[in-house]
């Protein structure tokens, strides 16, 4: 049935077994059919309580699927029942439930999702313990680990939840009346999972997720409907960070703040220029980034061209209750002039609090020397000689001109075009003296009257304040756009190195290697080394290097990079100054990521083959305990019956008994020698030699034993193949033994073989029952046997047969034969000329 729209799911959520779900599923499901609603019951389980039976008695139940399982008949929901009868509603209890094995689908929740995709409404109902994310929480709470599960987003995407609660001290009295379980599980019940603590937290967990899914709903509610106001439905604290040394201390003081009510989220926000460069170090980030997600917030950055309005933006934006900022650590002059950000944030905050901080570094001000940090000591040196040679090399040559041919506007012109020039060689500050140096120049030297300090004109007052004031704003913004240039092409530069690093990482190149290989490259190193050790008195090892010699690190300055405690990068070449070594410290902790990832695959890797093997182990002593044990019982019970003195046997008898030991020898000496096949075939022991052979030699000796069972044609003038004879006879008689084995009495297998241009084929068609599309990709494992049901050997020996003739350069398919049955085809290459001559043909 489909209706053209998708059913609607309402989950019944509870805190712990015996809440009430089931009842108040039931309930509502009662409710909607005294309205007219079509309702049925797909699967609900009563646990015997009869409250729960006496509901379900007047309800419309649609009967479940029987499952065999290990001889145990398990019942399951019906989903085709259930599309068939094509209801309003439906009922299906236990969302979290595990299907018994060979249904459709692994999980109940699966069957729901094809209710609901029939445009069914599912009614259903899941305790808190089986959300999947709660699990590790869940084991820690009651010592039990819970293997049914249900992913959180499956219950997130229910169109209504409706939490069913009882009180710990509620519960344990409908479990003690025998309301929940029976009376015989009552005492050890109390006693473990529903004690009073584990009842309180699994309650509180269980109201902690609804509230947040209930969070949702009000975030996307104020979306939807524009709503920028805030509704301080849960607390949330946003901590301001600058990035500063005070920045530890306000995460703690909001961490603390959160801590007061549970449920409180902390939110971290670092609000960046508007050009998105940071002004902040990135190692400095990172590490406040880690802070917050140890004290359980979230770090998060935005772009703004004012940080108080887009700290509170930020906070009406996630429906935040505080803002935590720090006292401003400007001085207190600069704060009276311009104001600070948390006096700001105040004013626009509105209806929510701001918590203001005071801290170590409140209104000491803050360094000049960052400003021009980022430029070298031969450039802040440069800049502060330029500061007086500009002005007075500008000066003498206005002067060799002549006062009289160059009038003061440009004079004034000129030498602002000089203190420009100092602010691009040496920053702000050097820019700023130069500006002053200029103006006592165009005071002493053009200004009327010249060679003094007085100014005989009004005018001239106000031209030279107005010059110094555009100097100073003219190399503010020199200087600021100097330092965003050169943070440009360093953000640059490191975003191209790191998607290098991604491409290669993504190309499949050796991870280590060329993490070592882009850092020499990027930082003009002479050498770079990754080394590890296995803990920290063992010594290092080199995982990965690059240099012009050997694996050392050649001679001269090392830069040592600590990534953890097992791994650490060594430099050479230069002394690396500090802004580079914070991008080589990102490179670390990435390597540092991708070697244990890549130390969990090994290992997983490693697990997984351990895993084949146990279980091909297992299989294999499984199949031994019975197929060996048949031939040697048949053998044993016939030279028993020859050796008995007690029993006359005639000549015929003896024959039949003889025959019947020779069979089942022969049956055991195939068993065996397929198992040692596949032994050698495991441990790569098998040395094929390769040289031109003829199929009208091998397929007959090969096909002897089953000859009378056949129906063979192989021409004569087939091409010679390049193959090993004996090891490819072994595959021919492994592949006609399984046809023989499968094919009805009295039918004969059909054997023939054809050549094309550059393989010849050996097809072996048989009419037995054949094998469905999805087994034939397995069919060649091991102990893969149709149907289990085989009793001709340990399915080994088509797994003997696809290894040996991979061996030999040949390969297996498998397709249906015409009219029902199996066509196994083998493919071999057709000898070359070397072959022949190998022959001496």
């Amino acid at each position: 049935m489909t209706t053209g729209r998708r059913g609607r799911l309402t989950v019944y959520l509870g805190a712990a077994p015996g809440v009430g779900k089931t009842y108040a599923m039931l309930d509502e499901a009662c409710r909607r059919r005294a309205r007219g609603t079509d309702v049925v019951i797909g699967l609900v389980e009563t646990h015997g309580r009869a409250a729960t039976v006496d509901r379900i008695r007047d309800l419309e139940m649609v009967p479940r699927r029987l499952v065999e399982h290990r001889g145990t008949m398990l019942t399951e929901l019906d989903v085709a029942a259930v599309l068939e009868r094509a209801p309003k509603v439906a009922l299906v209890d236990e969302l979290a439930h595990t299907n018994a094995p060979g249904s459709q689908h692994a999980k109940r929740w699966q069957d729901v999702h094809d209710l609901l995709d029939a445009g069914i409404d599912v009614v259903t109902t899941v305790n808190v313990q089986h959300l999947a994310s709660l699990t590790d929480d869940v084991e820690a709470i009651t010592g039990v680990r819970q293997r049914e599960t249900v992913p959180d987003q499956v219950v997130r995407d229910a169109d209504q939840i409706q939490l069913v609660d009882l009180s710990p001290q509620q519960l344990r009295r409908r479990l003690a009346h025998g309301n929940v379980y029976r009376a015989e599980q009552i005492d050890a019940s109390m006693s473990s999972f529903f004690r009073v603590g584990n009842l309180t937290a699994l309650r509180e967990l269980a109201l902690l997720w609804l509230a947040d899914r209930v969070d949702d709903a009000l975030t996307r509610y104020r979306a939807d409907h524009a709503i920028d106001g805030t509704w301080p439905a849960r607390e949330r604290i946003v901590v301001a960070v600058t990035g500063g040394p005070e920045t530890e201390t306000l995460l703690r003081r909001g961490a603390r703040i959160a801590q007061r009510a549970a449920g409180t989220e902390l939110l971290a926000v670092h609000v960046l220029p508007t050009d998105g460069l940071p002004s902040t170090p990135s190692a400095t980030i990172s590490a406040h980034r880690a802070l917050v997600e140890s004290l359980g917030g979230s770090f998060h950055t935005v772009v703004g061209e004012d940080v108080p309005s887009a700290v509170v933006d930020f906070a009406r934006g996630v429906n935040a209750t505080m803002i935590v900022v720090g006292v401003s650590r400007h001085s207190v002059w600069r704060q009276a002039l311009l104001g600070s950000s948390g006096a700001e944030i105040a004013r626009l905050s509105g209806a929510i609090d701001v918590h203001l901080v005071t801290h170590e570094r409140a209104r000491m001000g803050v360094g000049v020397g960052s400003r021009y940090s980022s430029l070298s000591p031969g450039r802040r040196a440069a800049g502060w000689g330029s500061a007086l040679a500009m002005p007075t090399a500008l000066t003498a040559i206005l002067l060799l001109i002549g006062r009289d041919d160059v009038a003061l506007a440009t004079d004034a012109m000129l030498l602002l075009a000089g203190v420009v020039g100092v602010a691009m060689i040496g920053g702000l500050w050097p820019a700023i003296v130069a500006a002053i140096v200029s103006n006592l120049c165009l005071n002493w030297f053009f200004t009327p009257p010249v060679t003094r300090w007085t100014i005989a004109e009004a005018e001239n007052v106000f031209a030279l304040a107005v010059f110094v004031v555009v100097a100073v704003a003219v190399a503010s913004v020199v200087d600021l756009a100097a330092r965003r240039t050169t943070q440009a092409y360093r953000a640059r530069a490191e975003a191209s190195t790191l998607a290098a690093l991604s491409r290669s990482v993504l190309s499949g190149q050796d991870t280590a290697q060329a993490i070592v290989q882009r850092l020499a490259q990027t930082f003009a190193m002479s050498g770079v080394r990754l080394e590890e050790r296995a803990d920290e008195r063992a010594p290092w090892t080199v995982v990965a290097h690059e240099s012009r010699g050997a694996e050392q690190v050649p001679d001269g300055p090392v830069t040592e990079v600590a990534i953890d405690d097992r791994h650490r990068l060594l430099l050479a070449g230069r002394v690396l100054p500090a802004t580079d070594r914070q991008v080589v410290e990102a490179f670390g902790a990435q390597a540092g990521i991708v070697l244990e990832h890549r130390r969990l695959r090994e290992q997983a890797a490693q697990a997984e083959v351990l895993e084949q093997t146990e279980r091909t182990r297992t299989a294999l002593l499984a199949a031994v305990s019975h197929d060996l044990r048949t031939p040697l019982a048949v053998i044993r019970t016939a030279v028993d019956g020859l050796a008995s003195p007690d029993v006359e046997l005639d000549r015929e008898d003896r024959d039949t008994l003889t025959a019947t030991i020779a069979d089942s020898t022969h049956r055991l000496e195939r068993l065996i020698g397929n198992l040692l096949d596949l032994s050698r075939l495991q441990t790569g022991a098998v040395r094929p030699a390769l040289r031109a052979a003829s199929l009208e030699e091998v397929v007959p000796i090969a096909v002897e034993p089953w000859l009378s069972g056949l129906a063979l044609d192989v021409p004569e003038d087939l091409p010679l193949v390049r193959t090993d004879p004996g090891l490819f006879e072994r595959v021919v008689a492994n592949v006609v033994s399984n046809a023989v084995r499968h094919s009805p009495a009295g039918a004969k297998v059909l054997v023939t073989a054809s050549a094309t241009r550059e393989t010849v084929e050996l097809r072996v068609a048989d009419t037995g029952p054949g094998v469905p599309d999805d087994r034939k990709a397995t069919m060649f494992e091991p102990f893969q046997r149709l149907d289990d049901t085989s009793t001709g050997g340990l399915g080994l020996g088509l797994a003997v047969a696809s290894g040996l003739a991979a061996a030999v350069g040949a390969w297996i398919a498998a397709e249906d034969t015409p009219g029902g049955g199996l066509t196994m085809v083998l493919t071999v290459p057709r000898a070359r000329d070397a072959d022949h001559d190998g022959m001496g043909l």
